[in-house]
């Protein structure tokens, strides 16, 4: 091998690895999450989404509690595979100002089917393909499943989780944002 072709292979490799690199940028970067809009839990709270039931929902009564918002879908794996987690902590939280809500991303039939089957405590919403516009609207720009925002009571954003959510982490992240009951005191 010459010197002149050994260089010409070891410019070509380092142009693969830089392509390599440079594509895997631009992945992280795609699927990072990206800001929430200032206006996105307004949005959300003038909202009313059908429950799986069709019942319409008034999300503006989640204002002043501490919301775990989830987008989710029916035929995402690991959105099923937490739903469990958020089950838990709901009933965790719900009697101190706190709760989980479930935005689907699917069809109101197909949300209505699984909650017909597994049953939840927590709010199942039919947000549609207008429930992917709403979680870009809190940074999902790649728009994938599932995706998760810990809001305040003050309605200001505190965590946001593109994939699968750890319950240890989230529960590290809820429970400061949570107020007392009544009557208990520590």
């Amino acid at each position: 091998m010459t010197g002149a072709s050994a260089a010409r292979r070891a410019l070509m490799v380092l142009a693969a690895l830089g392509g390599v690199g440079g594509g895997a940028w631009l992945a992280w970067r795609r699927l990072a999450p990206g800001e929430a809009g200032a206006e996105a839990v307004g949005l959300l709270r003038g909202l009313s989404l059908p429950d799986a039931e069709g019942q319409p929902f008034d999300l503006g009564q989640t204002a002043g509690r501490t919301l775990v918002l989830n987008f989710w879908a029916t035929w995402c794996p690991p959105c099923v595979e937490e739903m469990p987690e958020l089950a838990e902590l709901h009933t965790e939280i719900s009697g101190a100002q706190g709760m989980v809500i479930g935005i689907g991303i699917d069809s109101p039939v197909n949300i209505r089917e699984f909650a017909s089957k597994r049953r939840f405590p927590y709010p199942l919403l039919v947000g549609g393909t207008g429930g992917t516009e709403l979680s870009r609207r809190f940074g999902n720009t790649s728009g994938a499943l599932p995706f998760t925002v810990l809001i305040d009571p003050a309605g200001q954003v505190v965590l946001r989780v593109l994939g699968r959510i750890r319950l240890p982490q989230l529960r590290a992240s809820v429970l400061p944002l949570l107020r007392k009951p009544a009557g208990k005191s520590t």
